[in-house]
Parts: structure tokens; C-alpha cells; sequence
């Protein structure tokens, strides 16, 4: 957070809040697709990059590159991908229907639904619940299968070892080591990424529903959804997207003898887009489960097996990244904002998800800045000895989720929580806090951010003038 300062010294004295509206036009859509895939390119190495983007009900898509290095192929809205852990949020759909349907119970132990005894999945009598299974806190010690040790020692050809992993393990293996594995910890308490959590819920789903997996997802999913290119199992003669790492070796296809629940779906861009406007849909009750706060968190949560969703300065925001061995994709849904795309990129190397994870931020950024162009002194004002730090939630939003606001910077060494710097609520979407001058150090150029509930960390409206213009564009204070 703390950057080389290239903005001049400020001494607010007035609150300024005039909005300039501005929405973005199909033109502005497709100029910051456009910006976001050239820095992409560049950064990540690779050959092609397909961009999906539905904003208020429609749809831009976006092609660059080529699949094959010097083959001039470029990706089409048909092209098939495979897209790995983006099959989690399928299966959490799965389980928020059932929930619904009544065949789960979410506060039910998940030794209700499966088939033999499992006396081992608990942690000193406190049983690992539906809940905790779809958001990955299940205590587990280890994945099924347990690749702990291949992580560790990764290099140029780990691939091939995961690969064989994959090709191996089968559901006998997999129930096998159901009943043997230990829980470390109190389940519903401790985040833990697990492959292994969506295959026992792709086994406890064929168990009520008396389906297989992949028949539930053609029957719930892709028929409602018109998905026609999407599937565990494709047709032999459909072709799958190459990818690479990246010295630009030609990568496998992900394969294993479970359910597929964790990572094998393939779909195009096409019908990615379609499932994203389901996503948006805001008033569909799976949806709303399905990214529904199970354990009442007041940071981060969820739902049902999202990587992550948080509350930050544009309301509710759902991410959840993908990666397979020769590609990697992001898909991001702002709710409240009607928004909602994913960036695909043939490779997949230990750096992609760091520049994917950038160019998201990036697009994000240029795609919500209708209600950001905000002139003048942006979050606090000087009165007399105090320093009075303000600020106002979208009234668009709905407020309830905004449980915190903190203000994090270099002068409580970005710690949103710092006691001595949470906002007092004065009404439904306005927070202040008021502190002496003397608290900050004086003649000295302070950086901060608002961060709602502890991990929305919030952009400045681009156009305030106490704004950082690189790096990451923190607010200015200067006493």
C-alpha cells in the first residue's frame, strides 16, 4: 500500500460531493476490454485472451490473439475451454437447489447422506454439517486425493505427476480415504481450499436425487440455461481448446475417474455468459442461496463454494478462479450493479492468477465508474484541531451488508483492524469518524483507504483530486 508519492500536497477544508453521471456506453465497454486484454497479453504471455462481459442485460464478448502460437486461430464465442474450478460454482447451484428442494438440510451432518459408516468425520463430537462442506470448512487435514506433497516440490514437470494423480484415483480410492481422514480443526471455523469437498458433494447429490451427477447438471443447468456446448463429458468429436505453460508447452486436458464435480466442466464463451446473466439474476431463489452468508460471517463468506464474496464500495462482489494446466480464467459478479464477466487465458503458469487477478481489478474499475466521477477532496475534512474522516455507501446499495467501515493507511500500517480508526455509523449509509490532528504526524503526506467490513478495500472516485494517479491509487492526507 505504500507508494511513491506523485501528487501534490493537499489542505481539504470543504466536503465536495458533486457527481458528474456518466454510464458506459457500448464503445467504453469495448475500449476497456480492449485495454484490459493488451495489458493481459502482456503481462500473463498469453496466446489468447477471450473476455465475456453482461452489463445491464446484455452482452459483449471479445476475442484476442490466437489459440496456437503462429497458427493465426483465434478463439470464437464457440471455441470450448476447458474451464476447471469454475465447475464448483455448477455444483454449489446443485446443492443450493436441493437445499431449497428440501433434500438437504444445511445444518444437517453430512453422515445423513452417505452411503456406509464414517465415525471419523468429526472433530471431539462436533460433526462436519452441510454448511461447513460447501464452504470449505470442513476441518479435513488433507484433500482427497491428498497432493501435499507433489505441491511442495512443484517444478517444470509437476503436471505430469497431478496428471497421473488424476488418471489413478478412483472412487474406491476415494472412499477408502474417506474413512481414514482426520479433521485438524473444528469444522465451520477454518477456510480450506478442497477438491475433495465438491466430489462428496457431487456423491451426496446422486444420493437424493437418485441421478448421476452429470444428469443433474443437464436437467438443472444447461437444458434451463439453453447451454448446449457445456458438459462434463462432451462428444469425442468436439474439439477442446489447447493450451500452454509458459515456455509454451502444449499442456494435457484435466481427467479424473471421480465425478468431475471439482474441475472438469469445458463450456464456451458463449454459454459462460448466459450463466453469468443467471448470476445477476437477483430475484432467482437458487441464486440467492447459492451466495446466501451460511455462517453468518462478518468479513468475508462463501456461499456455496465461491472463493470468495465480499461487500466493498459497489456492494456485494462474487469471485471464483479456475485453473487448469494450460489455462486460467476469472469470473467475478457484482449483483447490486448488474455486472458480471470472465477473462480466459490460454496458459497457465504460477503468475497467471496474480495478472489475471490484476487485469479483473482493472476492468472492474472501468466498468463501474458511473457513479465515480466525483470532483474535489475525497473522505475527510480539516476543523479547527480535527480531522473528520467521512464516508457515504451508495444509497443504491443495500446498506445491511455494510456491517463495518475502517480506514487503513501508512500511518496505522494498513490495518483495517485498527481499533482506533472504525467509523461510527450516523445514519443507513454515512460513516465518520473524528480524530485530533495531533494524532498524525505533522508536515508529513499520510496514504489511506476505506475498507468495508475489513476486507472491501474501497477505490477513490477517480476524478477526486487527493488521489493517488499509479500505483494503487490510495487517498491523500496531508496535515
Amino acid at each position: 500500500m505504500k507508494l511513491k508519492l506523485k501528487f501534490p500536497l493537499l489542505f481539504p477544508l470543504l466536503w465536495f460531493s458533486v457527481f458528474a453521471q456518466q454510464k458506459n456506453t457500448e464503445k467504453d465497454i469495448f475500449v476497456a476490454m480492449d485495454k484490459t486484454a493488451s495489458i493481459l497479453m502482456n503481462k500473463s504471455k498469453a496466446n489468447s485472451i477471450s473476455i465475456g462481459v453482461v452489463k445491464n442485460g446484455k452482452t459483449y464478448t471479445r476475442h484476442y490473439g490466437e489459440i496456437d502460437k503462429g497458427k493465426e486461430n483465434p478463439a470464437t464465442n464457440t471455441t470450448v475451454f476447458e474451464v476447471a474450478s469454475i465447475t464448483k460454482l455448477f455444483t454449489g447451484l446443485l446443492a443450493a437447489q436441493a437445499v431449497l428442494e428440501g433434500k438437504l438440510n444445511p445444518d444437517d451432518d453430512i453422515r445423513k447422506y452417505l452411503t456406509g459408516s464414517y465415525p471419523n468425520l468429526q472433530y471431539n463430537g462436533t460433526p462436519i454439517t452441510i454448511k461447513d462442506l460447501v464452504s470449505f470448512r470442513t476441518g479435513f487435514a488433507t484433500d482427497l486425493p491428498n497432493t501435499e506433497e507433489l505441491r511442495k516440490k512443484r517444478n517444470d514437470s509437476s503436471y505430469l505427476a497431478f496428471k497421473k494423480v488424476d488418471e489413478t484415483y478412483t472412487r474406491e480410492n476415494f472412499f477408502g480415504d474417506l474413512k481414514t481422514i482426520k479433521l485438524d480443526t473444528l469444522p465451520g471455523t477454518k477456510f480450506k481450499y478442497s477438491n475433495g469437498s465438491l466430489n462428496l458433494t457431487a456423491h451426496i447429490l446422486e444420493n437424493v436425487y437418485h441421478k448421476s451427477y452429470e444428469t443433474l447438471l443437464n436437467e438443472n443447468i444447461f437444458s434451463k440455461l439453453d447451454m448446449k456446448s457445456t458438459g462434463i463429458n462432451l462428444d469425442s468429436g468436439i474439439v477442446i481448446a489447447n493450451g500452454y505453460n509458459l515456455k509454451g508447452v502444449l499442456m494435457p486436458k484435466i481427467s479424473d475417474n471421480l465425478w468431475g464435480a471439482a474441475g472438469r466442466l469445458k463450456t464456451t464463451l458463449s454459454d459462460l455468459t448466459k450463466f453469468i446473466a443467471y448470476e445477476l439474476n437477483t430475484k432467482n431463489k437458487i441464486v440467492q442461496e447459492s451466495q446466501r452468508n451460511l455462517l453468518n460471517s462478518s468479513t468475508t463468506w462463501n456461499g456455496y463454494f465461491w472463493d470468495y464474496i465480499q461487500v466493498d464500495e459497489n456492494g456485494k462482489n462474487y469471485w471464483k478462479h479456475g485453473g487448469a494446466f494450460g489455462t486460467q480464467n476469472m469470473l467475478v459478479i457484482y449483483p447490486e450493479k448488474q455486472l458480471g464477466f470472465s477473462i480466459i487465458v490460454n496458459i497457465s503458469d504460477e503468475n497467471t492468477a496474480n495478472a489475471l487477478g490484476e487485469a479483473v481489478i482493472k476492468l472492474s474499475s472501468d466498468l463501474l465508474n458511473d457513479n465515480k466521477k466525483q470532483s474535489g477532496i475525497y473522505g475527510y475534512k480539516i476543523v479547527n484541531e480535527n480531522i473528520i474522516f467521512r464516508y457515504e455507501h451508495d444509497k443504491t446499495l443495500d446498506p445491511e451488508l455494510v456491517k463495518s467501515v475502517s480506514i487503513a493507511g501508512s500511518f496505522d500500517n494498513w490495518n483495517p483492524n485498527d481499533v482506533n480508526f472504525q467509523m461510527v455509523r450516523k445514519n443507513e449509509n454515512t460513516f465518520e469518524l473524528t480524530i485530533p490532528k495531533s494524532q498524525l504526524e505533522k508536515n508529513k503526506t499520510h496514504l489511506f483507504k476505506f475498507v468495508i467490513n475489513k476486507t472491501g478495500w474501497m477505490e477513490a472516485p477517480k476524478n477526486a483530486i487527493n488521489r493517488e494517479t499509479d500505483g494503487d491509487q490510495n487517498l491523500i492526507l496531508k496535515i
